[in-house]
């Protein structure tokens, strides 16, 4: 098979111009397509970088859609890309294959001037009987169609929600769960020693809406004024950080090392569809709440060195996703609520 990756002068000078840390705190934007009556692509990227470019400058997409890819082109959008999860099987098949995936959906957009900063292959796929023992292998294939091309400011990972946690009460105590424990092992490890963060879904929201009797809105709201939790030497505030610390601490155990790495890939609030917890008000002081603690403090109590990055869920209302209306823009770009 020929080299696919001839283009290391064209690589270099990319390099030379993209950001390879996110410096401080930041938040970015989820754009999704799964609803009725949305912008296109390239309305919705016009829009983040005429409107928006100043506010907004982290994207994370879930299909790498050649439509979404094209409009990203030459943008100052810094991009976290998905491969969805009925590509995995063609992706983990053969380095081949990866290469091929990689070449058609990541190198030839970086020569159209996309941004990319990490692959993430499949959303919660690791809880997929059909998917898990596919991604770990995926996400090797793709590291190495990385290495081979030189790159060396995009990673790749997987987004995983709590349902992989089996303990996160108190957020020291937080482990994988038992039927997922080996596979998210042989993960956090495999992606600790390549260097790459695991993506992790933190929804209070939905903690909530499970134990309303043992957690209170204000905590899950970022609104205590006094600690909720006493874990040791550490305090919590908000539900946000001890949701963190939770798979931090998961992945503590399994690498035995403190210096572990997540970015945090989904958060949000909805504003309708899981009454009486769902509101515009609520889903307004959660997000700008969550904005001020990640801009401002920028850590969580157990991991002081962090720079944390947080993705907002979602751009707009997709309803084919299921119930629950967690957009922070309308179709026509008014914001639903203050935010940016």
């Amino acid at each position: 098979m020929a080299p696919v990756f001839a283009m290391s002068i064209m690589i270099l000078g990319i390099l030379s111009f993209h950001p390879k840390t996110v410096f401080g705190g930041d938040t970015g934007i989820n754009y999704g397509t799964n609803g009725d009556n949305l912008p296109s692509a390239k309305q919705v990227i016009d829009f983040l970088t005429t409107q928006m470019s100043s506010k907004i400058t982290l994207i994370r997409v879930e299909d790498a859609s050649l439509e979404i890819l094209e409009a990203l082109s030459g943008t100052n959008l810094v991009v976290t890309i998905g491969v969805p999860n009925e590509a995995i099987p063609y992706v983990a098949s053969s380095q081949d294959a990866a290469d091929k995936w990689f070449q058609d959906h990541i190198v030839n957009y970086i020569r159209k001037g996309v941004r990319f900063r990490y692959l993430c292959v499949g959303n919660d796929a690791v809880l997929s009987t059909i998917l898990a023992s596919q991604v770990i292998r995926a996400i090797a294939n793709l590291h190495e169609s990385i290495r081979k091309s030189g790159i060396d400011y995009l990673f790749v990972s997987t987004a995983v929600g709590g349902g992989v946690l089996g303990a996160s009460y108190p957020p020291s105590q937080g482990q994988f769960a038992p039927g997922v424990s080996q596979i998210m092992s042989n993960l956090t490890s495999f992606l600790y020693s390549i260097g790459s963060p695991l993506l992790i879904n933190v929804y209070p929201f939905f903690a909530l809406v499970s134990e309303p009797d043992h957690i209170s809105l204000e905590y899950a709201l970022f609104q205590s004024q006094t600690p909720v939790v006493i874990d040791g030497n550490l305090a919590y505030y908000n539900l946000f950080d001890a949701m963190v610390d939770a798979f931090l601490a998961a992945m503590v155990r399994v690498v035995g090392k403190e210096d572990v790495k997540v970015v945090v890939s989904e958060t949000g609030w909805p504003t309708a569809g899981y009454e009486p917890f769902s509101s515009i008000e609520n889903a307004r002081i959660y997000n700008n709440k969550l904005r001020e603690h990640v801009i401002g403090v920028g850590k969580t109590p157990r991991k002081a060195d962090m720079n944390m990055e947080v993705y907002i869920f979602d751009m707009f209302n997709e309803n084919f996703k299921g119930k629950g209306n967690f957009g922070t823009f309308y179709p026509d770009f008014r914001q639903v609520y203050p935010l940016w």
